[in-house]
């Protein structure tokens, strides 16, 4: 018998990842969060670095204002770009590295002489002195043009914002400004270290407070979800059993959107009470009647089988009259079997059964079988014991009353030339009692319903003798099968239908 498959199982469904209600919450209003501190980062930090960029160039125009200061003073290195004088020795310096701040580049460049001849150049120092760029240096911005617009390169002695133009210099020689960019980076690296620390550290005290107070406002879906628990462990099939947890007052205030479902589970464990109680007021009358129905026709049904055997031993019939007599006795013996079977029925749901006791299954078993196979001789029957007996705490006449039922079920629900098989086996505490046949099998459709009340498959199982089926045998098992504890079940395919009946071992005292 094959089980509905499970999602995981069936092809091309994919098992999707489930997170709990606070989980889901707490992770958005992170990541929102977070989207708008990096949004703030990234707006800070170009904004940041626009500003300190335009300061730069500010300085830059003022510091090529300045550069082209006196004439007569002492005078610098006359360097070209491949190292080598190009002036004579003696001639005035034309840069003034006076007031300009550290890390000022200044290169004054020849437009007359060659495009590539310095004329001078100097870094302006920490304590006021200036030195000459290097060879490298010259060669990498000897080529800016002069259109007054900053550019950065990465020089020999760091990163510098560069500009290079002519209006300062009266003799059409070209001037290039440059100032580094360490301070302007170093600021900005510090205000996006200072984002993500901030950030982070507000993202860890909003996440704990945000987890507090979700926990909170999400407590009352947890009693909901608890007193749900509870009322699916009720046995409600049984119609007895009172639905007596409801959400308390504080998880079921109106006004609020958890509180409005609190409102309406209430409100539906109280229908359910109500309902499940007329149901069951519905149901005790309706065993109450067919009992005392059953109980009134045992005498008329007796009388009747008494007073037919007696017209057919004590008077001569026609053939026909005899038959037809014969008929009466043959269904009043079905009806009467049909009352006792209702009043059986009625016993179990009242509690009214013997006194269980040890049971012997496997004397039980082997007289049982013995009977069915005198009963059904157009089967082909096997029983299969353990060598040990099996004890179970049982009452013995609904153990065999069980065991008679299978076994006529099997026999007379299956074609002549059948095998049925009887097994016994004990383990782990339970004895596993099994009937097993090779017939055509019962129906899928069937077999949830199987163990009903009056349940009957038109085609599963055709009865070989023609007789009709009340639908009741295999109700009877079921209840007595539980009302000792035990356990009953089918499994059927085409060629093998198996019942196990499944009783509690009885512990051995010394």
């Amino acid at each position: 018998m094959t089980g509905p498959i499970s999602a995981e199982a069936q092809p091309g469904v994919r098992r999707q990842r489930t997170h709990r209600l606070r989980t889901k919450l707490i992770l958005a209003v992170l990541a929102l969060l977070a989207a708008i501190c990096a949004t703030i980062g990234i707006v800070s930090h170009l904004a940041m670095n626009t500003y300190l960029t335009e300061q730069i160039d500010s300085s830059l125009h003022e510091s090529a204002a300045r550069s082209a200061g006196p004439k007569d003073r002492p005078q610098g290195s006359v360097v070209n770009a491949d190292g080598l004088s190009s002036l004579p020795s003696g001639q005035p310096n034309p840069l003034d590295t006076r007031g300009q701040r550290p890390g000022t580049l200044l290169a004054l460049f020849s437009q007359s002489i060659s495009p590539t001849t310095v004329i001078d150049s100097s870094v302006v120092q920490s304590d006021g002195s200036a030195i000459a760029l290097t060879s490298a240096d010259l060669r990498q911005i000897q080529h800016l043009p002069t259109t007054g617009e900053a550019t950065e390169m990465d020089l020999s002695i760091g990163t510098y914002r560069l500009s290079a133009s002519s209006t300062f210099m009266p003799t059409g020689g070209k001037l290039v400004v440059g100032f580094p960019t360490a301070e302007r980076d170093s600021t900005l690296n510090s205000l996006a270290w200072t984002t993500v620390i901030v950030s982070t550290a507000g993202l860890a005290l909003i996440g704990l407070v945000g987890t507090i107070i979700i926990r909170r406002s999400l407590r009352p879906l947890d009693e909901l979800s608890a007193v749900a628990t509870t009322v699916a462990s009720l046995p409600l099939d049984s119609g007895e059993a009172p639905i007596n947890v409801r959400i308390p007052p504080m998880a079921s205030a109106p006004g609020t959107e958890i509180g409005d479902v609190g409102v309406a589970f209430n409100n539906m464990l109280d229908h359910l009470t109500r309902s499940f109680a007329a149901r069951h007021a519905a149901e005790v009358k309706v065993r109450q009647f067919v009992a005392d129905a059953s109980h009134e026709l045992r005498t008329p049904l007796t009388s009747i089988r008494g007073y037919t055997e007696l017209v057919l031993l004590s008077e001569k019939l026609t053939p026909s009259g005899s038959s037809a007599l014969r008929r009466v006795d043959s269904e009043s013996r079905r009806m009467s079997a049909l009352v006792e079977d209702l009043l059986l029925l009625a016993r179990l749901d009242e509690g009214q059964r013997g006194a269980p006791d040890s049971v012997d299954l496997t004397d039980l078993l082997m007289e049982t079988t013995q009977d069915s196979r005198v009963a059904a001789q157009d089967h082909t029957w096997a029983l299969q014991l353990p060598e040990e007996p099996v004890l179970v705490f049982a009452v013995e006449a609904e153990v065999r009353q069980i065991i008679i039922n299978l076994l006529s079920n099997a026999a007379k629900h299956t074609a002549a030339g059948t095998h049925i098989q009887v097994s016994l086996t004990a383990a782990k505490g339970m004895a596993a009692l099994s009937i097993e046949d090779n017939g055509e099998g019962i129906p899928q459709e069937f077999l949830d319903r199987i163990f009903t009340r009056f349940s009957r498959a038109d085609a599963a199982r055709a009865s070989s003798n023609g007789s009709n089926s009340s639908g009741l045998g295999l109700a009877i098992v079921d209840a007595l099968a539980e009302a000792n504890q035990g356990t009953i079940t089918v499994t059927s395919v085409p060629g093998r239908t198996c019942f196990m009946l499944q009783l509690p071992v009885q512990e051995h005292t010394n």
